[in-house]
C-alpha cells in the first residue's frame, strides 16, 4: 500500500518515472530492516502524513496555476475584492476603524497612483517605518501593483540598526509613521541624501516633522487616482514582492527577500492546514513588519477574503475582551504570548469568545496543554519556519508539544529531513563520502530543505546580502551535487516523525559533560516561578572546562525565595542544568515577536561591575544561593571557589 502511494504521489508531483518511485518505496521497505514495525508506524502515521500531502498538492497546483497565468499578489487581491467588495477586510482597534475591501482597494490604487507620479520604476525600494495598523498594508500592496518592492522595517529598531536596514535595501524614500518622528530624526542626518522622507499618521506636531524636510503622505494619497494603475508589470510570481528583517537577536538584522509566490505559500499552507473559513476573523496583535503578522496574518484577508483586526500593540490585559468584542474566531501568537496570557489572573472575559483555533509558532509544551484548557481552544496550528526557509512543519493534527512532523513513509513528497551537527559549533557532520548524517528517531540534528530553484515550494530566495545568502546554504548534503538551506535550529524527531524543537543555534552548551537545553532550561524555570520571563545562558569560569548555567529572571521582586527556588530547581532539574549564576532583573530585552534577546546579557555575565540587579551564586556545598559580591566574585575568577 504505501509502495503504491509513493509512486502515485511521485507522478502527481511530476516525477520522471514511476518506476524510480516504486524502486524507492521497496528501498525505504528494505531500509527499515524491521517490516513489522515500518508497518506500525505506517499504520499510526498514513492519517496525518495523507491528510497533509493533500494539503501540500492543493497548495503546489495552485502554485503552479498561478506562476504559469503570470498572477502576481495584487491580481489575488483584486480577484477577492470583486468577490465580496463591501465585506470588512481590515478592522483597526486602536481607532475602530473598518475598512471594507472596495475601501482597501482604493487605498491601495491611491498608493501606486502616488508611486507613478514620484516617478518610480519596478525594482526601486521603498521602506515603510510605522507601527502596526492598516495603513502598512495599503502601503505595501499599492506599491506592489506598480511592481515597487517595500522594505518592513521593524518599528522598534533606533539609530544604527535603523540605519542598517535604510541602507541594505538602497532605498529611494522612506514612509514613517508620525509616532516615530524623533527616531527617525535621530538618523536623518546620516541617510543618503537622495532618500526623500514621507510622513503618515497624526500631524499635531507638524513642527517636528517639518524639520526633517517630510512631506505629508495623506493630502498626496488624497489627490491620489483610485482607480487601477494602467501601468503593466513585467513582475510575475516568483518576483520580489517586499523585503521582511529577521529579528537580529545573533546580529544585525538580514532583509529576507519574499517573492510573490512564497507571499501565497506561507499564507495558503496556514489556510488549508488548521481548518481556516472564508467567515473567520482573525484578531492579529502581531507586527506587520514580521511574517507571521503580514502573510500568515493579514495573507488570510488578501488571499481568501477573511477579515482580520489588525491591534496596534500586543496587550495581554485586553487580549479576551478585543477578541469578544470583534467575535474573533481565530487567534494568532508567537513566541511567548501564549505564556503572558496564561500569566494573567483569571477573568470573566476570557470565557465569553468565540475563537475555536489558535496558530502560531513557538508555543513551549509546558504552556501548551494548560493554555487550550483554560481559554477552551478547540485547536492549536503550530508551525515551524522562518520567512525565507524552504523546509516549514506544519502541525496538522494537534500532536501536543510538536512543531510538524517529518513523514516517515512518504519522505520524498517533501523532502526536508534533520541531519546531524557538532552541537556546540553547528558545524554539519558528514560521512566518508563528503555527504551530511541524517539523524535517526532521538538524534538531535539540524533541520535542512532540499533547494530547487523551479519548485515554489522549495525554491530559496535568500537576502538583499548575497554573503549571508551563500551562509545558508550547504552542498553536498543529501547527495552530491545537491544544495539545502540550513535552518542554524536543533530539532529532534521521534519514531512517527514528529518534530520538536529543541534549541535556537548557539543556545545550547555543555556543562560537567552534557549538553544543557537552555529551551527546556527555560521552560522549566518559568514554570516554577508563574510563568515569568526567564532567559538561560552558558558563561565561561576561568580554568573550568565548559560554561556555567546562569538564569536572568524578571519581575520578582522582593516575592522571590531564592532558598524554596532552589529546592524547587533540584526536584525538577538535574544537577548539571540547574543554573549556577542568577540574575534578577526589572525585565528581559525581546524583539518586537518576543524573542529574547540575551547578547547583552551573556556579554555582562555574572561579573557584578556591569549590573545594579541582584546576583547570586550557588554555593552547592552550603547548599544555596548566596548573594554575589565583588570579593566572592574574585574569588571565583580566581579559582578560589569550588564549582
Amino acid at each position: 500500500m504505501i509502495v503504491c502511494l509513493s509512486s502515485l504521489v511521485a507522478i502527481r508531483l511530476g516525477s520522471p518515472s514511476w518506476i524510480w518511485s516504486l524502486l524507492a518505496g521497496i528501498g525505504l521497505l528494505m531500509a527499515w530492516g524491521r517490516p513489522w514495525r515500518f508497518l506500525h508506524v505506517a499504520l499510526h502515521t498514513i492519517k496525518r502524513d495523507l491528510k497533509c500531502l493533500v494539503v501540500i498538492l492543493r497548495v503546489k497546483f495552485s502554485l503552479h496555476r498561478h506562476l504559469h497565468s503570470g498572477r502576481t499578489i495584487p491580481d489575488l487581491f483584486a480577484h477577492v475584492v470583486a468577490h465580496h467588495p463591501d465585506k470588512p477586510a481590515l478592522i483597526c482597534e486602536a481607532t475602530g476603524e473598518v475598512w471594507t475591501f472596495r475601501e482597501l482597494n482604493d487605498k491601495c490604487c491611491a498608493v501606486a497612483g502616488w508611486a507613478v507620479a514620484q516617478g518610480w520604476t519596478e525594482g526601486d525600494v521603498v521602506a515603510l517605518y510605522l507601527e502596526s495598523r492598516p495603513p502598512l498594508v495599503a502601503l505595501w500592496l499599492g506599491l506592489a501593483m506598480v511592481g515597487v518592492e517595500a522594505a518592513l522595517i521593524n518599528h522598534n529598531l533606533r539609530q544604527h540598526s535603523l540605519l542598517h536596514c535604510v541602507g541594505t535595501c538602497t532605498v529611494r524614500a522612506m514612509v514613517f509613521g508620525t509616532e516615530l518622528t524623533e527616531a527617525v530624526s535621530e538618523v536623518s542626518g546620516s541617510l543618503d541624501p537622495s532618500v526623500v522622507l514621507f510622513s503618515i499618521g497624526d500631524q499635531s506636531d507638524e513642527s517636528n516633522v517639518a524639520s526633517l524636510q517630510a512631506k505629508s503622505l495623506e493630502p498626496l494619497l488624497a489627490r491620489s487616482p483610485t482607480r487601477p494603475p494602467k501601468r503593466p508589470l513585467s513582475k510575475g510570481f516568483n518576483d520580489k514582492l517586499f523585503y521582511i528583517f529577521t529579528s537580529g537577536t545573533t546580529g544585525m538584522p538580514k532583509a529576507a527577500v519574499v517573492v510573490h509566490s512564497r507571499y501565497y505559500r506561507i499564507a495558503a499552507f496556514g489556510f488549508h492546514s488548521f481548518g481556516l473559513r472564508h467567515d473567520d476573523i482573525i484578531y492579529n496583535s502581531l507586527p506587520l513588519y514580521h511574517s507571521a503578522g503580514n502573510i500568515m496574518g493579514v495573507g488570510q484577508c488578501l488571499l481568501f477574503g477573511l477579515t482580520v483586526v489588525v491591534k496596534r500593540k500586543f496587550s495581554a490585559s485586553r487580549f479576551w475582551k478585543d477578541c469578544i468584542k470583534y467575535n474573533c474566531t481565530v487567534i494568532q501568537y508567537i513566541g511567548e504570548i501564549c505564556r503572558y496570557l496564561l500569566a494573567q489572573p483569571v477573568h470573566p472575559s476570557e470565557a465569553g469568545h468565540r475563537v475555536r483555533i489558535a496558530m502560531g509558532n513557538g508555543l513551549r509544551p509546558s504552556v501548551w496543554e494548560g493554555f487550550v484548557q483554560r481559554f477552551r481552544i478547540q485547536r492549536v496550528g503550530e508551525f515551524y519556519g522562518a520567512t525565507e526557509c524552504n523546509c516549514s512543519l506544519i502541525n496538522i493534527d494537534g500532536r501536543v508539544g510538536t512543531c510538524g512532523f517529518i513523514s516517515r513513509i512518504l519522505p520524498s513528497f517533501y523532502p526536508v529531513g534533520l541531519v546531524r551537527v557538532q552541537e556546540e559549533s553547528m558545524e554539519l557532520l558528514r560521512d566518508a563520502q563528503g555527504l551530511c548524517v541524517p539523524c535517526r528517531p532521538g538524534e538531535p540534528g539540524v533541520l535542512v530543505g532540499c533547494i530547487n530553484q523551479n519548485d515554489s515550494l522549495r525554491r530559496f530566495d535568500g537576502y538583499a546580502d548575497q554573503d549571508s545568502t551563500n551562509r545558508k546554504i550547504a552542498h553536498n548534503v543529501l547527495k552530491m551535487g545537491d544544495s539545502a538551506y540550513i535552518s542554524g535550529d536543533l530539532l529532534v524527531m521521534d519514531e512517527y516523525g514528529y518534530v520538536y524543537f529543541k534549541d535556537r543555534c548557539g543556545d545550547t552548551f555543555r556543562w560537567r559533560g552534557e549538553n544543557v537545553s537552555t529551551t527546556e532550561v527555560e521552560a522549566i524555570l518559568s514554570g516554577l516561578l508563574g510563568h515569568t520571563d526567564v532567559a538561560v545562558y552558558g558563561v565561561a569560569v576561568p580554568g573550568v572546562e565548559g560554561k556555567a548555567g546562569m538564569a536572568a529572571i524578571a519581575d520578582v521582586g522582593e516575592q522571590f525565595d531564592r532558598f524554596t527556588f532552589l529546592t524547587a530547581v533540584q526536584k525538577s532539574l538535574p544537577p548539571y542544568a540547574r543554573p549556577i549564576f542568577l540574575r534578577l532583573l526589572p525585565q528581559l530585552d525581546t524583539t518586537g515577536t518576543f524573542k529574547i534577546q540575551k547578547m547583552r546579557l551573556k556579554m555582562e555575565g555574572y561579573d557584578p561591575h556591569h549590573s545594579n540587579e541582584q546576583l547570586f551564586f550557588l554555593n552547592s556545598r552550603a547548599g544555596c544561593y548566596e548573594v554575589l559580591t565583588e570579593e566572592l566574585y574574585r574569588s571565583i575568577i580566581k579559582g578560589g571557589v569550588c564549582l
